[in-house]
């Protein structure tokens, strides 16, 4: 898991994409393109678009749920937050002691 979530963050359109869904989860493969075309000025078809979401997903960083004949996807930390677990930093003070 960890690779692929290493993997899925190494492209900078995929962190774009993960950036649009940052600011507005729910959003459906057309509004992503649309955004990435008119925000990003990026010229990236379709179904490179959904390539990506489709690496995303496969790393657990994008979840998706289908209404009818929309397909939504929505925005999932929970594996960037066990990476962050993994490193702990001990030399940071506990919240009681910063406080003079």
């Amino acid at each position: 898991m960890p690779d692929d979530l290493f993997k899925a963050l190494a492209d900078p359109t995929r962190r774009t994409i993960l950036d649009e869904l940052t600011e507005q989860s729910g959003q459906t493969l057309f509004e992503i393109c649309a955004r990435l075309s008119m925000k990003h000025r990026l010229g990236i078809s379709r179904q490179a678009v959904s390539q990506h979401l489709a690496v995303l997903e496969a790393a657990g960083l994008v979840e998706t749920r289908r209404e009818g004949r929309y397909k939504f996807h929505d925005l999932n930390t929970a594996p960037l937050r066990q990476i962050t677990e993994r490193w702990p930093t001990h030399d940071t003070p506990e919240p009681e002691e910063r406080t003079p």
